[in-house]
């Protein structure tokens, strides 16, 4: 079983609904201050470069606007480029018109910097629901060739109640998009999210390897999203909610070591890639290969 690699390329600011840092006006001055996306992403390379794994990144816009040169580095270390929007936006907040001009401008800023295509996306915190499925007749129109977004159980910021593992969702257009959703475990009764941001940094690894090895069973490869700032043990602290702190900041000193404990126990390749495997579709590989 080959399971899918992916982190999320973002700073340290950009959470959603925390009011001290949801103005993008704002933003130049704290990435400016105290900004940690390229010395933790350059870890997060440096790490699947000591395994010879490959992932897919899926960068904001407004880094790569600020860090083209940190998405070349990504591209040319061989790994996929897919995109997270531009603004970080929740998506089910969005009109079609806003969302559609978001994810047009995050490709043409991240094309431009990688010299590569983008094929996929990831929204931020998951957020196509049920009530923003619009967004997929959007992202085929933006040339967008496969999501990543949606997250099968009840979470903070919504959740999206679908099939498990890689699969094609039928837009309400009437068109196909292949979708890769994250990965739920079962533990007992509970369905939980095991493997990635604040999930795997709380988790012990024994149950971080009971959900890959219970899903592997199932025949289905587990997602794994990170995110720069899931390594900064420096990571600047945010004005926020106690409960919203506890999830952000828990267990950052544990990250890459179980980070490189997963890559040593199983197989990884990029978004893309595992997805085409899984669906047997010749033009998702076709693409796949392409990137």
């Amino acid at each position: 079983m080959t399971h899918a690699l992916s982190f999320d390329i973002e700073d340290w600011l950009h959470i959603v609904e925390i009011p001290a840092v949801e103005d993008p006006a704002l933003w130049p001055q704290l990435s400016q201050d105290s900004s940690i996306v390229e010395r933790y992403t350059d870890l997060i390379l440096e790490t699947c470069a000591e395994f010879e794994t490959k992932a897919t990144f899926f960068i904001l816009g407004w880094i790569a606007d600020r860090h083209p040169d940190l998405v070349r580095r990504i591209a040319e270390a061989g790994h996929e480029i897919a995109t997270h929007s531009y603004w970080h936006r929740r998506v089910c907040e969005l009109t079609p018109d806003t969302f559609a001009k978001d994810v047009r401008r995050s490709i043409d800023v991240i094309e431009n910097a990688s010299s590569s295509r983008v094929y996929g996306f990831r929204a931020p915190s998951f957020s196509i629901t049920k009530h923003a499925t619009w967004a997929f007749d959007v992202l085929l129109e933006c040339g967008i060739k496969y999501d990543a977004s949606l997250f099968p159980a009840w979470r903070g910021h919504g959740g999206f109640a679908c099939q498990p593992g890689a699969h094609v969702v039928q837009t309400p257009g009437g068109r196909r998009l292949p979708e890769l959703p994250m990965s739920i475990g079962r533990f007992g009764p509970a369905r939980l999210c095991y493997c990635g941001g604040g999930y795997l940094r709380l988790l012990p690894m024994s149950m971080i390897h009971h959900g890959v090895r219970g899903e592997a069973a199932a025949g289905r490869p587990t997602v794994v999203y990170l995110h720069p700032r899931d390594f900064a043990t420096d990571c600047p602290r945010a004005s926020m909610p106690l409960h919203r702190r506890f999830k952000c900041y828990v267990g950052l000193a544990t990250t890459r070591g179980k980070l490189r404990k997963l890559l040593g126990a199983y197989q990884w390749d990029t978004c893309v890639n595992v997805l085409g495997r899984e669906l047997g579709d010749e033009s998702v590989l076709a693409y796949g290969a392409a990137s």
